[in-house]
């Protein structure tokens, strides 16, 4: 480990360390958070996603941050999209349960604030499942189309507020990646029994966990960089 890994360590640390040792700072975190919900959801994902992506580059490059690589476009990216998979929770959150009423099981638009049971587990892995095979797709394509639009452009703020070439971009997506890596694989291994145990969370938590595993999100986009990289 490198002095520069310490010292994000450090950092990380000392971010985090005032939600435990003071009530007061996590009780205004939790009073604010309960009160503007996508406000939250911006930060969240702006500064937690684009730490994992950081922690990815550190993995390909053996640096957290280089020129071109645009850390304040991705941040501003990964805040809109942190609204959307706000959004997102809410919607198939709530529509979900309601769904599977719709389909005969009553007691899914109780149970979710029931104890743990078997029960509250399934509707927990049905609105998973259904989120990310509906949504998922959509925000996993949208967030490699902007990333290749931040790198295309430099990684500059001035870059990144350049008409976004969309056709030309997705049409030269690595597909092969995209869909046996990063859809068939992190959708239905990952995400899905992931997002079940965030569901299964109080309400207040399910965003900061979600944006939790941002940092996770940073390392599977390592991961299929270098397996594009390999193609």
């Amino acid at each position: 480990m490198k002095r520069k890994d310490l010292i994000v360590i450090l950092i990380t640390a000392l971010f985090f360390l005032p939600f435990f040792i003071s009530k007061e700072v996590y009780d205004i975190y939790n009073s604010f958070n309960a009160q503007h919900g996508m406000i939250m959801s911006f930060i969240k994902f702006s500064v937690l996603a684009t730490f994992g992506e950081a922690i990815g580059l550190r993995i390909r490059t053996g640096n957290y941050n280089h020129k071109g690589f645009g850390l304040i476009p991705r941040a501003i990216v990964w805040g809109f999209l942190g609204l959307t998979i706000k959004l997102a929770f809410v919607i198939f959150g709530s529509g979900t349960p309601a769904f599977l009423k719709y389909m005969g099981l009553e007691e899914a638009s109780t149970v979710m604030q029931l104890p743990l049971c078997w029960m509250k587990v399934f509707v927990a892995f049905s609105i998973s499942a259904l989120m990310n095979i509906i949504y998922a797709p959509f925000m996993m394509t949208l967030h490699k189309i902007t990333d290749t639009h931040i790198l295309n452009n430099g990684g500059t703020l001035a870059g990144f507020f350049k008409p976004i070439k969309f056709g030309e971009i997705i049409t030269n997506l690595n597909w092969n990646v995209q869909w046996n890596f990063v859809f068939k694989k992190t959708i239905p291994f990952f995400w899905i029994p992931a997002h079940t145990i965030t569901f299964l969370l109080p309400v207040d938590f399910q965003v900061l966990f979600a944006a939790i595993l941002g940092i996770v999100l940073g390392v599977l986009l390592a991961v299929a960089s270098q397996m594009s990289v390999k193609q």
